[in-house]
């Protein structure tokens, strides 16, 4: 999730990510720098899906439903050995990143209401932010550097809600996979 994504700055709003917190000690300085998500709280992750519901959706019910779709899932090891790029953006990109589009399509299945970045995208590409809305350059010299400090690996065991209270980001909730 980024800082400039539908929602990301209104009370309420809420997202599914995997941290990564393998990533943080190798991407925190350019994150700090350029990833202006830090500063509202988001750690390292892959989003799964964002925006996600209301928080005022957050009943018994719905926490239970969310857990019910991810329990469904198999824990998986990802690993981050390349950068990827969109318009202004570098990422790293896990492999595989099969499950966590898995992830991602089985909450739409069930909330079909909230699809991935608001329906803004044809394809889900899974990805963990490192900076955005920078030049060439600046995304060049960022990607020679931690091309020399890869790979991360991480196992993915759960995936948390992240609610936003007007300033920052907040673990909500935190889901099992099996």
């Amino acid at each position: 999730m980024t800082n400039d994504d539908s929602g990301s700055g209104r009370a309420g709003g809420s997202g599914l990510v995997v941290r990564v917190p393998e990533a943080e000690p190798v991407v925190r300085a350019w994150r700090d720098r350029l990833d202006p998500a830090v500063r509202s709280g988001m750690p390292p992750h892959v989003t799964v899906l964002f925006p996600f519901l209301h928080e005022s959706r957050f009943d018994g019910r719905t926490l239970a439903a969310v857990d019910d779709v991810i329990g469904r899932h198999q824990s998986f090891e990802a690993g981050f050995e390349r950068c990827g790029r969109f318009p202004g953006v570098l990422y790293l990109a896990p492999e595989p990143d099969a499950p966590f589009r898995a992830l991602t399509e089985a909450l739409v299945d069930r909330w079909p209401e909230t699809p991935p970045f608001g329906g803004e995208f044809a394809e889900i590409v899974p990805h963990l932010t490192i900076a955005q809305g920078q030049d060439d350059a600046v995304l060049d010299e960022a990607e020679a550097d931690l091309r020399g400090r890869l790979p991360v690996v991480t196992r993915v065991a759960s995936v948390d809600l992240m609610v936003h209270d007007g300033s920052r980001w907040r673990q909500r909730a935190s889901f099992a996979l099996r």
